[in-house]
């Protein structure tokens, strides 16, 4: 210990005293920790992910392994209106029982962005489809034969609209009085 009263000199002597046995104290306590190398590899999960787009939309749908939730930008299907959206986007699960036990086994992540309510609809049940067929290849052949927009993308967009008239082909009619 230090005391106040011994002076100076005392005081540098316990000093060098003390120190170096705190320093290999630390040091004795630091090797008996395990080091962490880098970061804990967590184990490798299959995701597979798909792409899809319908005039001006674009989704993309990733499925990985878990329960069975199914999530359209953050929300949970269930929630999505109108009906008939939700029914358009799940119409690929509606169709195999393959796809019925992919889905119970699994996650689905859908992000959709751009054009309309139908066309994202239409988007995602594409990526969707596209999903489940990479997870297994019947399923291909089932979406192929019931309706070929289930796998292929619909390319078509709007034509734009032209000058000299109202829409992209229509034209004003020409009075002569």
């Amino acid at each position: 210990m230090i005391m106040a009263d011994k002076g100076l000199e005392n005081l540098d002597k316990e000093l060098e005293a003390v120190l170096p046995q705190k320093a290999v104290q630390k040091r004795e306590a630091r090797k008996a920790t395990p080091k962490k190398k880098g970061k804990v590899a967590k184990a490798k999960q299959k995701i597979l992910l798909s792409m899809a787009r319908r005039k001006n939309a674009v989704a993309r749908a990733s499925l990985k392994s878990g329960t069975g939730r199914i999530r359209v930008n953050g929300i949970d299907i269930n929630l999505i209106k109108p009906r008939e959206m939700r029914e358009l986007i799940l119409e690929p699960i509606h169709l195999s029982d393959s796809a019925q036990q992919i889905v119970s086994e699994s996650d689905i992540q859908i992000e959709m962005r751009g054009g309309g309510v139908i066309g994202q609809a239409q988007a995602a049940r594409t990526a969707l489809a596209k999903a489940l067929s990479l997870s297994n290849e019947g399923l291909r052949k089932v979406y192929l034969d019931y309706d070929r927009s289930l796998i292929v993308d619909d390319y078509r967009k709007v034509e734009p609209k032209k000058f000299k008239g109202p829409k992209a082909r229509a034209r004003f009619q020409k009075s002569y009085r």
